[in-house]
């Protein structure tokens, strides 16, 4: 809870949350049975199907060869020969799972996966000016049961993904007031385990937070120092060579890459698109940050800018695996917060969340090289997310073409006490330094 909600007569605290929760105990049962019903099909499932959990394994084993000093980039593991791809300064946090048995591991790796998810869910509704629903556990724990099974967020628990985690950083760090200590560090650091959230210390820059930028970048050096410190010879190998080596990740062609490049190369049908992928990439990336700023210093709205920025670095990774889109939690409840009295924007909002729960791209037969050969028609269904993120970053620009003074849009506000729809000047950002919490 930011500083500024511990004042006023919207304040949330813990006492006034246990209030609200417990006010329809019938709501609180049932939610809570809607999760246990939900996790009891995630058991089922995997007693007919297995879930691999391959990515926590190579966890362990990069924690294993930074506690014995072993060859960091030189092992593969699994059926599927995983090689590791993280910093080093990862695999000194990944040290505590050589802790536990491997069985053990995967136990603690879904229900933590499971805390994250329900705290993305918390961060997520705040940022969109939803405090009540933020802080009513009936609508946590249903919300939870729910999210479980939109494919990013699905997949995360499939393969035991670091993602939830790196988004609830990075989500809880830009949600911070702008004057708050050390604010951009956290996110600094998710650049350090992962290096994608570095493009949210440009948003920073460009937005003119050059502290909190600064913050951030302080936060990257000092893990990748750390890093050095501890694994020096890994540490060199890995910012001169590892970090270049796309296809050590994995087939950037194959229907699991939601990237821009997955889409240019299925659709060219060219596994090595080159250039033809390098200048798309190079102008969404642009345009991606001009959409971000523009909705930031024209609207105000830190939570669309922080969105946009997130969908512009997953369509401009060479590789973005379809569990990292887990950026979808907070998108589609900002896209709730704003759906009142509106038919269709809930039209809008039910289609963006058919899309992130049909799995389209697994239905196209991709077996094999078959990604390469899809008919026009399959193009959308093997890239839904792409297309999707490339819709956001158009439909933002043109929204912003004007400041919100002069055309009278939508501002975020808390949706639980005045209309999200109402069509009222959003505040502009040198008005904002005092309102920042309800921003991201």
């Amino acid at each position: 809870m930011s500083a500024a909600e511990g004042t006023g007569t919207g304040t949330w605290t813990w006492r006034r949350t246990w209030a609200v929760s417990t006010a329809h105990p019938r709501r609180l049962v049932l939610a809570a049975a809607l999760l246990v019903v939900s996790f009891a099909g995630l058991w089922m499932l995997y007693q007919v199907q297995p879930l691999p959990m391959s990515d926590i394994v190579v966890y362990r084993a990069e924690g294993e060869a930074a506690a014995t000093g072993g060859d960091l980039y030189g092992f593969t593991v699994t059926e599927w020969n995983l090689p590791a791809t993280y910093p080093p300064f990862a695999a000194l946090l990944f040290i505590p799972t050589t802790w536990l048995s491997l069985s053990t591991l995967k136990i603690a790796c879904v229900l933590v996966n499971a805390a994250l998810l329900a705290l993305l869910i918390h961060l997520s509704c705040k940022a969109a000016g939803l405090r009540r629903a933020a802080h009513t556990a009936p609508t946590l724990l249903a919300a939870t049961a729910l999210g479980l099974w939109l494919e990013p967020v699905f997949q995360t628990f499939v393969f035991g993904q670091v993602n939830l985690a790196l988004t609830c950083l990075v989500l809880w760090d830009l949600s911070r007031p702008d004057g708050a200590r050390f604010k951009g560090l956290a996110t600094g650091v998710a650049a350090g385990i992962k290096l994608t959230p570095a493009i949210f210390g440009v948003y920073l820059l460009i937005t003119g937070r050059v502290r909190a930028a600064a913050n951030s970048l302080g936060g990257f050096l000092l893990s990748a120092l750390l890093g050095w410190l501890v694994l020096p010879d890994a540490s060199i190998e890995f910012w001169t060579r590892r970090m270049f080596e796309t296809d050590r990740v994995g087939k950037v062609w194959i229907v699991d890459n939601q990237s821009l490049q997955g889409l240019i190369t299925r659709v060219l049908h060219n596994p090595e698109p080159g250039l033809l992928w390098a200048v798309p990439a190079g102008l969404t990336a642009v345009a991606g940050l001009y959409a971000a700023r523009r909705v930031f210093l024209r609207r105000g709205l830190d939570a669309w800018g922080v969105l946009a920025t997130a969908v512009t670095a997953l369509l401009v990774s060479p590789i973005s695996w379809s569990h990292h889109w887990v950026w979808c939690v907070p998108l589609l409840i900002a896209l709730a917060a704003h759906t009142r009295r509106s038919p269709w924007r809930r039209a809008l909002l039910a289609a963006v969340t058919v899309a992130f729960a049909a799995r389209t791209m697994w239905i196209v037969p991709h077996a094999g090289d078959l990604d390469l050969h899809f008919s026009w028609w399959q193009q959308p269904l093997a890239a839904p997310y792409p297309l999707l993120a490339l819709a956001l970053l158009a439909v933002l620009i043109r929204w912003t073409r004007h400041p919100a003074g002069r055309s009278g849009a939508d501002a975020t506000t808390d949706a639980d006490t005045t209309d999200a729809d109402a069509d009222i000047p959003a505040p502009r950002a040198d008005e904002l330094s005092a309102a920042r919490p309800q921003a991201l």
